[in-house]
C-alpha cells in the first residue's frame, strides 16, 4: 500500500507542477488517477501499479522537456513574426520599419 501512495501521491504532485494556473489541476485527470489507485485497492493486480508509476515518469518526462525547451529554444512559443523578429536581434540586425503610403 505504501508503493501506491507514494505513486498516487507523485501524480498528483506532478499534476499540480505542470498546471498552467498556481495551484490548479485538472479535477478530472486527477480523478482519473484516484479511479485506478482504487482498482489496485480492490484487485491487487500489480499491473497497475506499474501503470500508475509509469504515468508518473512520464508526468515528470514531460515537464522536464517543456523546462529544457524553453530553456535552450526561447523562441519556441513565438508567434511567426515575433519569432522572426528575435532572430533577426539576435544576429546584430533590425527589421526594417514598414512605411505605410500618405493619402493625399
Amino acid at each position: 500500500m505504501a508503493e501506491l501512495a507514494h505513486a498516487y501521491r507523485g501524480i498528483l504532485r506532478e499534476l499540480r507542477k505542470s498546471a498552467v494556473a498556481p495551484r490548479k489541476t485538472n479535477q478530472a485527470v486527477a480523478t482519473s488517477f484516484r479511479s485506478i489507485a482504487n482498482q489496485y485497492q480492490t484487485s491487487g493486480d500489480a499491473t497497475v501499479l506499474q501503470d500508475l508509476r509509469n504515468a508518473l515518469l512520464f508526468l515528470k518526462s514531460q515537464r522536464e522537456h517543456k523546462i529544457l525547451l524553453d530553456r535552450y529554444n526561447p523562441l519556441f512559443d513565438l508567434t511567426a513574426e515575433e519569432r522572426i523578429k528575435a532572430t533577426a536581434r539576435r544576429v546584430g540586425l533590425d527589421m526594417p520599419v514598414v512605411h505605410k503610403a500618405e493619402s493625399s
